[in-house]
Formats: structure tokens, sequence, C-alpha cells
């Protein structure tokens, strides 16, 4: 690092990692901050995270994905120690910066994905809307056109008319079990 300006206050920063490697990054920074002695300039590591419903066998579950594979957040007071710790950990590629300098995330920046992370039940969300044309991406009639006739926001559910033998039959779905045409 050298002779480089170093920001001195408490900051969070953007680790890139390899993909797939960011919980086991995490989990060995955290090691290394306590084996080293760095609590006083290392302060937290996290791995973004957000809540997400998706349809698996036919039903809803909500499952965590990270919000930005490959990378995770560091806060930290920037030293040429402090730099050397995290740039070492296995598996860490680098800072998000200029060059070898660290550029910190935005404090609005934080507080928007932190609400993002602390979303404990995701809402469902239609885009959809009454009159529109939609395939049938999932279940028995898979592959069927249709044109929504009703949307229940509070279930996720989405009511389509399909034309089967000649007449519209409505069938219940799960707005993400339906595409627009």
């Amino acid at each position: 690092m050298g002779r480089q300006k170093l920001p001195k206050e408490k900051g969070w920063y953007v680790l890139h990692t390899y993909s797939g490697y960011e919980d086991a990054v995490a989990k060995s920074l955290k090691q290394r901050i306590e084996s080293l002695g760095m609590e006083d300039k290392i302060f937290n590591v996290i791995v973004p995270k957000e809540r997400k419903i998706k349809i698996k066998d036919g039903k809803r579950k909500v499952v965590e994905e990270k919000i930005y594979p490959g990378y995770i957040l560091v806060q930290m007071i920037v030293t040429d120690d402090s730099w050397y710790v995290v740039r070492n950990t296995p598996n860490v590629t680098g800072f998000v910066g200029a060059g070898t300098i660290p550029v910190p995330v935005s404090e609005e920046e934080i507080k928007i994905l932190k609400k993002r992370i602390e979303v404990k039940e995701p809402k469902y969300k239609i885009e959809f809307k009454v009159g529109d044309m939609v395939k049938i991406t999932d279940g028995p009639f898979k592959d069927f056109d249709g044109k929504v006739s009703e949307i229940d926001e509070e279930r996720g559910k989405v009511k389509v008319l399909v034309n089967m033998f000649g007449r519209d039959t409505p069938v219940e779905l799960d707005s993400l079990q339906i595409k627009k045409l």
C-alpha cells in the first residue's frame, strides 16, 4: 500500500470474492479478525442476502438468495495492516475501488441494502393486471395460454381463463406459474 492516502474513519467497503465462496470467505475473514486481534479496525462482515418466494415442486418456498453474488461487505477502518488482513484472506480477489485504494460505500446505499436484508417475510409481487394474456409456465396446465380474470394480491394467486374444449375455464394459479405473452 505504501504512501497512498488512506481514509481513517470507519466505513463499509465491498470485497470481491470468487463466486460461491462468499460465506466461506466471510467465515474465514471473521476467524482471521479474531486470531489477529483486528476487532478494533474490522468491525463487521456481511454477505448480503434477501428472502424471495420461489416455486419448488408446485409449492411456494421462501428461499434466501445472495443480493450480489461474488461480493461481501466489510465495515472497517482501512489501515495498512487491516487492508493486508482482508486482502490476504483466501478467495478474496480484491477491494472494489480505484487501483488498490478501497472506496467506501455511501451510508445511504448501506441503509437501503440493510432494509432488503432485514425483510423476514417477502411480499408477493404480482406484475399482472386483469385482461393480460399469459402463458402458464408450471403445473398441470403448463404451456396453455389464457387471460387473467382475477388477482388475489394477499395470497399471490391469479385466476386465468383457459380455453378448453371450446369454452373458457377458470384456473387458479400461483402468480409465479405464469408469464406475460
